[in-house]
């Protein structure tokens, strides 16, 4: 059954209504929405969504309706996406491209900026786009991810000594130049960015060019069980006192939330199929929408409720592992995911949290994969922008 175009008041009020056999994803954009307000609102500088956080053409018009105009894409399908929109603004941020992305890239969509980290990554973009220098060149710095719950900094980056190097060439070859970095994904630490921001600094007075621009990157946290972290104020706050406290007021901040901009705008309502103990045996996993929770990646505890008949479930609670619904052994989220204590076969689970790297990371792994599709009205679990979010008793 097709209910994509369906709209509840909540997951609940979706139960009363009929019993789903497969995993619904609840879409909320009002919640992608107002996460997009806040992020333009607050941050200080330019704001690029990182669209492979959700591909669904309505987050995409939910975040633009916001405001959003700049795009951080990767691929030629990302482009093809974006590039339509009137007034966007492209950013190629992935360190290692095809020439065949750079050339259909830059000469049939306009695109002007991209990221490198090795000197043979510049020439290429330099060969690529016929050696005009009406590019933005952005040198991928190297930064630690202590902080983060899932490190990034194992694949790409320049160390400090050839980003002086690559940012003294870059200069020389585009009319543009800048410095990026990462810090990780859920970064739960405000200060890794102060941290990162001071080490771009002295790579920037070393290479003795000018830079006008600084990009913070991704990392942007949502808040999960075990996981929460400080209000994304705190974040824009440490960002504003290191630029004064280093003196790069003139430079351009440029940021690239996914997470943050999205991972509110879906939930998960799964189907318990088996319960063993504190075990539960659900209809998706880590093949499907439910990747991040994965033991082998990051382990993320997605805010949980339990649901029977069409009504929360209350009582007692208890804390319960998931396991997938493929054969595949490792198909295993650990969580912990605290329930109430009775829930059984037949109830459902709503996931939050999974607008963000969900509906991207499914496959059809064992033939499943499909999803039924639906609109909710409410507020999302654990919201770090809804009103309560932002008092005393949230305690932020």
């Amino acid at each position: 059954m097709d209910r994509e175009m369906d709209r509840y008041a909540s997951a609940a009020a979706l139960l009363r209504e009929y019993a789903p056999e497969r995993p619904v994803r609840c879409m909320r954009l009002h919640a992608a929405r107002r996460a997009a307000e806040w992020m333009l609102a607050n941050f200080p500088g330019k704001v690029l969504y990182a669209v492979k956080a959700n591909n669904s053409s309505r987050i995409q018009a939910a975040l633009y309706d916001a405001g959003v105009r700049c795009f951080d894409v990767t691929s030629l399908s990302e482009i093809e996406a974006y590039a339509p929109l009137p007034g966007a603004e492209l950013y190629l941020m992935h360190p290692v491209k095809s020439r065949a992305l750079i050339v259909r890239a830059y000469h049939e969509f306009g695109v002007r900026r991209f990221s490198l980290d090795t000197e043979s990554e510049l020439a290429k973009i330099v060969e690529e786009t016929g050696r005009r220098k009406d590019i933005h060149l952005h040198v991928r710095l190297a930064v630690p991810n202590q902080d983060s719950v899932m490190p990034l900094d194992r694949k790409f980056g320049a160390s400090p000594n050839d980003a002086v190097h690559l940012l003294r060439l870059a200069r020389q070859a585009a009319e543009h130049v800048g410095l990026s970095f990462h810090v990780g994904s859920q970064a739960l630490a405000p200060e890794s960015y102060g941290r990162a921001l001071q080490l771009a600094s002295d790579v920037i007075a070393e290479a003795g060019v000018p830079v006008d621009s600084i990009d913070v990157g991704g990392g942007f946290p949502a808040r999960h069980p075990f996981a929460d972290p400080p209000h994304l104020s705190v974040y824009m706050d440490t960002l504003r006192e290191a630029v004064a406290r280093l003196g790069l007021e003139d430079c351009t901040l440029l940021s690239e939330p996914g997470r943050a901009l999205v991972a509110e705008s879906e939930s998960l309502l799964v189907k318990v199929l088996s319960r063993r103990g504190d075990s539960l045996y659900i209809n998706d996993g880590i093949y499907g929408c439910l990747f991040e929770g994965a033991k082998i990646y990051g382990g993320l505890a997605f805010p949980a409720r339990g649901l029977r008949d069409g009504y929360e479930l209350g009582g007692a609670c208890q804390d319960f592992q998931l396991w997938g619904t493929s054969c595949d052994s490792i198909d295993y989220m650990p969580g912990p995911f605290r329930l109430p204590a009775d829930i059984a076969e037949g109830d459902y689970i709503e996931l939050g949290q999974l607008g963000a790297y969900g509906r991207v990371s499914a496959s059809r792994f064992n033939g499943y994969g499909l999803y039924d599709e639906v609109l909710l009205e409410d507020d999302p679990m654990m919201s770090m922008y809804a009103p309560e979010a932002f008092g005393v008793a949230a305690n932020y």
